[in-house]
């Protein structure tokens, strides 16, 4: 197992303030492919919504607590302390606290590609908005962006085809997106 140098010094912790943290713990490379390893703590009845991975796998080994998880259009199971889930690339899913303690996992993702960007984002962005949800500039510019990568499936396509458009025009014209004048460039689609 080799550990990759990387510019950003771990691990990296984020909170979306609405039950969920994430740590990103550090890079590794094995057998050529690159993986970032994670540790999460999520409250009762927190967790993400409805999203897909378009070019990552990720993988949750329970420390403590009950996961619920929902894979689109099929019924919802839990898994407990000591088992695992893992979400494959193009698989819509979710999962939640279903247990009434801190829900910990650790786990990986790979490869990590912008994901450490973008639900770093996702999470600042949820926090400042107050509401539980990335506030709606921030939602279209990031899904905009990395569509190749990322998707929430709990955006209608109304909103993203139609609103979220209008709202990128209006926001850039307010200097709406100088926050990601630096963001890094999307993986293009395989």
């Amino acid at each position: 197992m080799e550990t990759l140098t990387m510019e950003k010094n771990y691990p990296v912790t984020i909170d979306n303030g609405h039950g969920e943290r994430l740590t990103f713990l550090g890079r590794e490379l094995r057998d050529g492919v690159e993986y970032v390893q994670v540790e999460n703590q999520v409250s009762p009845g927190a967790g993400p919504p409805m999203h897909v991975h378009h070019q990552q796998h990720e993988s949750l080994h329970i420390l403590e607590g009950k996961m619920g998880i929902e894979v689109l259009g099929k019924q919802p199971y839990f898994v407990h302390k000591g088992e695992s889930a893992t979400f494959e690339p193009g698989i819509a899913h979710r999962f939640w606290n279903a247990g009434d303690t801190v829900l910990h996992c650790k786990g990986e993702i790979w490869p990590p590609h912008n994901i450490e960007y973008f639900l770093g984002e996702i999470y600042r962005s949820s926090r400042e908005n107050g509401h539980g949800r990335p506030g709606a500039f921030d939602s279209a510019f990031l899904l905009k962006k990395y569509h190749t990568e990322f998707d929430m499936l709990g955006i209608p396509a109304f909103v993203k085809k139609v609103v979220f458009p209008v709202i990128l025009f209006l926001g850039k014209m307010r200097g709406k997106d100088k926050p990601f004048q630096n963001a890094p460039e999307a993986q293009p689609a395989p």
